[in-house]
């Protein structure tokens, strides 16, 4: 399909399926961090999800692209980021399984119905407001920088999305990791599996993967860590699986 690109933006590679995006060079552009958790979250058969924070498009496009039974509700605050997500939909010709909304994530469930989804992924601002330089583009800003959107408040969207037994799947930066586990524990969401992301072996995680079930039991399940590179700079053999290649 013929997509117009506006003056400031190009068509990047997903490197999957031949999937392409639509990203601007001054607002969030998706990154590794996106790619773990589209794989991560394993989108199964006949999965209705929910992406929370969906920016450009890229792992809703990823996840569907992953499964293809997979309906795929895709949510973002910022009306330009949207209609670049809207437009890489329609590129990609999967409009029929992706749709893109609008909208605050904390006001979704209004919506989209309480209660529907199976799954919902979300890679949020990571950075507290105030706490970091924040970016003088007001794209990335609010990308980048959570604002007045909490940990409780991604948790409590998610959860009014989740039907009962429905995942929540995040990725987040390992210093904050308790402080999403909490917000989720509060949001009825229990944390069941724990993936850490390291840069090299031996050294602290950059990142965690974490999955809760809404109404689920105790007991945390700790994945083997996921490691990007090897010692020498090589990309890692589960790099590689991630990425296909």
């Amino acid at each position: 399909m013929d997509i117009t690109l506006n003056p400031d933006e190009r068509l990047d590679d997903l490197q999957t399926g031949g999937l392409k995006i639509i990203q601007r060079p001054d607002a969030f552009r998706f990154g590794t961090d996106s790619v773990l958790l589209a794989d991560f979250a394993a989108p199964r058969r006949g999965d209705r999800a929910v992406d929370l924070g969906c920016g450009t498009g890229a792992i809703a496009l990823l996840m569907a692209a992953h499964q293809p039974t997979l309906q795929v509700d895709a949510v973002e605050l910022q009306p330009e980021i949207a209609d670049m997500a809207r437009r890489s939909v329609a590129l990609n010709g999967i409009g029929n399984r992706v749709r893109v909304h609008e909208m605050d994530m904390r006001e979704a469930w209004h919506t989209l119905g309480a209660g529907r989804f199976s799954l919902a992924v979300c890679n949020p601002p990571y950075g507290r407001s105030g706490a970091a330089l924040e970016s003088l583009s007001e794209a990335k800003r609010i990308a980048r920088h959570e604002g007045d959107l909490t940990p409780s408040d991604v948790a409590r969207s998610a959860s009014m999305l989740l039907k009962n037994g429905g995942r929540f799947c995040v990725v987040y930066p390992a210093p904050r990791a308790y402080e999403l586990m909490r917000a989720m524990d509060e949001s009825g969401i229990a944390p069941k599996r724990l993936r850490t992301v390291h840069g090299v072996a031996g050294r602290a995680p950059k990142f965690v993967l974490l999955e809760g079930v809404k109404q689920g039991g105790e007991g945390l399940h700790w994945l083997e860590p996921l490691v990007l590179r090897e010692a020498d700079g090589s990309f890692s053999t589960e790099w590689h699986r991630i990425y296909g290649y």
